[in-house]
């Protein structure tokens, strides 16, 4: 595992998700890595150095003027004695410090002072992750080389707030921290990949749109499993409620239309997997305003038109790339629709699954796919999603080894 024997500094600032790096902590453990805890004077508000320090099996550290600590100038050593320096929950304030080279405790000292990767876990209110100064603050941070996992969709834990700023789950935080620190071969660098992932939405009007059940998951671990094998990726996802995969670069659409143009935007590349889940129609004319509801007047209408073909456009463009890999999601006659799917879009394979409700696929963690080619139909067991991704991304780069 990417994450045995690994040394992990672990900061907790001080935000209501700090109790999530109990867990996180304990995770961390269960892969094989050592977790040494620096906790700010706000984290303590929320969870007990006692509880971290029990879970981590390591001293904590939360003063940057300990005379015990720092009778050998523990923050420098705190700074360079890790393989990884992991900030969970990393908060608009500490963001902010980082940001702007402040060191006014142990842990903006600590970050100033490492030469280490850093990964930020963010959580924060909605209205302060997309205020101006955050916004700053994020992008000069990546341009500083940080590395992000989330934040993620969903509810707060203030009363009735909802929004992006939820910090991310321990295990897609752990997932990031492993493909952060993989040292395994890249026998897929140099090479571009584009991945598609997730729904798109089509909007009716307003507040209403088309759309369907994919979370996501598959494109997103696909991304990422090309990436952890060397690949520059650029990942094009609908709206999705999960977090962006670390060491991707991904472009964020909404209708068919915007990742039709973002993916052809990307090419050239060498390896296209068209895994997101397009709507096949959108409303001719969207309106402007609701559409209202009046008693005693007819059901409105809608007309639709057909969305473009994605997939289609990539295996037949002039730029296109090396190996187009399509996927199939059927309720009936998986293997047959997905033969024709294979001659008609002109791609090299295409991963066919079924997503009838019962399988729960659609939405869910696990996957259940046969592979139809040119040269037959190869059908795997039901796996997680993340190992269908793995064991694409090897069938990709096998394919590439031989030519």
């Amino acid at each position: 595992m990417a994450l045995s024997g690994k040394r992990i500094l672990l900061i907790i600032s001080g935000g209501i998700a700090a109790y999530k790096s109990l867990d996180l902590i304990r995770r961390l453990r269960e892969c094989g890595a050592s977790v040494r805890p620096v906790m700010t004077k706000g984290a303590q508000e929320f969870v007990t150095p006692l509880a971290v320090g029990a879970l981590a099996a390591d001293h904590v550290f939360t003063d940057l003027f300990s005379r015990q600590d720092e009778q050998d100038v523990g923050h420098i050593r705190l700074a360079r004695d890790c393989d990884l320096v992991l900030i969970a929950p990393a908060t608009a304030d500490l963001m902010a410090k980082m940001a702007n080279g402040f060191a006014d405790d142990l842990a903006s000292t600590v970050l100033l002072a490492t030469d280490r990767p850093v990964l930020a876990a963010p959580a924060m209110n909605p209205k302060m992750w997309s205020h101006a100064a955050t916004k700053r603050n994020f992008d000069v941070l990546k341009g500083d080389g940080i590395r992000f996992v989330g934040p993620m969709t969903g509810e707060m834990a203030e009363s009735k707030e909802a929004g992006i700023g939820r910090m991310a789950e321990p295990l897609e935080i752990v997932f990031a921290a492993e493909a952060l620190l993989d040292d395994g071969p890249k026998p897929l660098a140099g090479r571009m990949a584009i991945v598609t992932s997730g729904p798109t939405h089509e909007p009716i009007d307003p507040v209403r749109y088309i759309a369907n059940r994919s979370s996501g998951r598959q494109g997103h671990a696909i991304a990422a499993a090309l990436a952890k094998l060397g690949a520059d990726v650029a990942l094009i996802c609908g709206p999705v409620s999960i977090a962006d995969p670390v060491g991707v670069r991904t472009i964020h659409v909404e209708r068919a239309e915007e990742m039709r143009d973002a993916v052809l935007a990307a090419l050239p590349a060498d390896i296209a997997v068209m895994v997101a889940a397009v709507a096949d129609w959108r409303v001719a004319s969207a309106a402007d305003q609701k559409i209202k509801k009046h008693p005693g007047e007819s059901i409105p209408t809608l007309a639709l038109t057909e969305n473009p073909d994605i997939l289609k456009a990539v295996g037949h463009h002039t730029m296109r790339p090396t190996l187009v890999i399509g996927f199939a999601a059927e309720t009936q006659d998986v293997e047959n629709n997905a033969k024709a799917k294979l001659e008609r879009k002109g791609a090299d394979l295409i991963v066919a699954n079924d997503v009838s409700p019962a399988t729960g696929v659609m939405g869910g963690t696990r996957n259940s796919v046969k592979l139809i080619s040119r040269s037959g139909v190869e059908q795997w067991p039901d796996l997680g999603k993340e190992e269908v991704a793995e064991k694409l991304a090897a069938l990709i780069a096998e394919r590439f080894r031989q030519g």
